[in-house]
């Protein structure tokens, strides 16, 4: 359905994913991408950094934009194991992220398709392009065994 490409660039987010995992932070990982090149990671460091705001696509949008040395990344796609909440919905609506791709949809707090959509409000200066299902089982495997571990301790 999607090209190698896209699948390459996930599994990288599903890399960083497991970096998550192994901090024990929630397993969300994304990576962002520019003319098919890698120019930005992340993974969720709530619990390190002490930041609710240090989720994987907040982190991802920064190192991105430090690149290209502009908040503009309006040629830029995501990559997120997990749909987006709010608050890093509005920051990739804000950075002008041309299209999203991501695992699997958040029911609790996702923000482009479950909970809410935000992605498809026509307020917004840019046009959000989001694509869902991006190995979604392996993202859904890895976030369910982390809730698994975490509720044994």
């Amino acid at each position: 359905m999607f090209s190698k490409k896209i699948y390459d660039f996930m599994f990288t987010a599903l890399q960083e994913a497991e970096h998550a995992f192994a901090q024990k932070e929630v397993p969300v990982g994304a990576v962002i991408t520019h003319k098919n090149k890698i120019i930005g990671k992340g993974y969720n460091q709530v619990e390190s950094l002490k930041d609710p705001t240090a989720h994987a696509e907040m982190i991802a949008i920064t190192s991105a934009a430090n690149y290209l040395r502009n908040w503009r990344l309006d040629e830029c796609d995501l990559y997120v194991t997990l749909e987006p909440c709010i608050m890093c919905t509005g920051a990739i609506l804000n950075s002008r992220i041309k299209n999203l791709y991501f695992s699997t949809f958040d029911p609790k707090f996702g923000a482009c398709g479950s909970v809410y959509n935000l992605t498809e409000e026509k307020r917004y200066i840019n046009t959000l392009k989001v694509y869902s299902g991006i190995y979604e089982s392996e993202s859904k495997d890895l976030l369910e065994k982390f809730f698994k571990k975490l509720r044994k301790t």
